[in-house]
């Protein structure tokens, strides 16, 4: 029998309420073979903890480590120039109250040395996004006409400052080996496929600059085969999410309670998505293939990341775990099914 390319694994910045060892459990005890911890349940007191740890926890449940979720430290990097709040629940007491520049110093220093640990765990991918480097105005992505005047360009004004700031750590990376896969997401610094050839072509094509695949944010107008399709040579990581339009509602509106909003997140089976559609994609843009070439892995992780508005987070975790490991880790045609006719 062919030898299946992929195996269930779990993202685990949602379940940050649990400390690493009791993830892991509650992973292995789902149906995970792999994990993906967040930063911060690798961390006590503020510091990082020793690799030898980390290395142990997993080793112990005999599960993979499929990369660690950074979203929030590079969410911080980015958007703090902007002095928006939503960087606050992601900084330590002693740095909250510090300036904007001071933030965005913290944070990218926190990041060379996060980086570094990720080096010293072998890990050659890190699942993240990069925050609102274009400002609030063109994160909105309202086609106003206030984008360009007589004295300025804020598309133009974006690049430059989205160059300039991730500079250091993209040529860290680069250093390590490492591909920052950077999820195209609303409200970030690429909102779509197109925003994020737009950073390649900024960076003149800098080889770090990766996607972590997601189905669950292509919602407005851009479907998830058509956004892959077009960056497809950059994706290097993936998260599986389902969610539901409810119809009637308006997409974008200024109302923060999931139930009440229009595009809801659900759990993997019963949401709009098709879910092994996306994972045939995904072995057509050539994601399992990537990732193995690159971290030596045997199999690429289907990162499990469920949520839902109505049903309980480990539950709703779990049974994407459950789904994921009984019907999207197949094993991969040897050959077309019509070679076999005839014969």
């Amino acid at each position: 029998m062919p030898e299946k390319c992929f195996h269930p694994s779990i993202e685990g910045a949602q379940h940050g309420a649990k400390s690493l060892t009791a993830f892991l459990d509650y992973a292995k005890a789902s149906g995970a073979s792999g994990a993906q911890p967040s930063n911060y349940m690798l961390a006590d007191a503020g510091k990082f903890k020793k690799t030898a740890e980390i290395n142990d926890a997993f080793a112990s449940r005999g599960m993979t480590l499929d990369g660690i979720s950074a979203h929030c430290p590079f969410w911080v990097h980015t958007t703090a120039w902007t002095q928006s709040p939503t960087v606050r629940p992601f900084l330590p007491p002693e740095v909250t109250g510090k300036s904007a520049a001071e933030i965005e110093k913290w944070s990218e220093t926190y990041l060379l040395r996060f980086l570094d640990l990720a080096a010293a765990l072998g890990l050659k991918i890190i699942p993240m996004f990069w925050g609102v480097a274009f400002g609030w105005e063109l994160a909105t992505g309202y086609p106003w006409g206030f984008w360009k005047g007589g004295d300025y360009d804020l598309l133009e004004e974006g690049k430059e400052r989205f160059v300039k700031k991730t500079a250091k750590i993209r040529a860290h990376a680069k250093k390590l080996g490492i591909f920052l896969a950077h999820e195209i997401h609303p409200g970030t610094a690429a909102m779509c496929a197109d925003d994020f050839n737009m950073l390649v072509a900024a960076c003149d094509g800098d080889p770090c600059l990766a996607v972590n695949a997601d189905p669950s944010h292509c919602w407005e107008g851009e479907n998830w085969e058509t956004r892959f399709l077009k960056v497809a040579p950059r994706v290097y990581a993936c998260h599986v999410k389902n969610y539901v339009i409810r119809p009637g509602l308006p997409l974008r509106m200024m109302e923060g309670g999931w139930q009440k909003r229009a595009m809801q997140f659900v759990d993997i089976p019963s949401g709009d998505l098709n879910m092994t559609r996306y994972v045939e994609l995904l072995i057509h843009i050539g994601y399992p293939r990537r990732y193995c070439a690159v971290t030596k892995a045997k199999s690429a992780p289907l990162i499990v990341e469920a949520e839902s508005a109505y049903r309980d987070l480990d539950m709703t975790s779990a049974n994407g775990i459950a789904y994921v490991r009984d019907n999207l880790c197949f094993p991969i045609a040897a050959g077309s099914f019509e070679e076999g006719m005839g014969a």
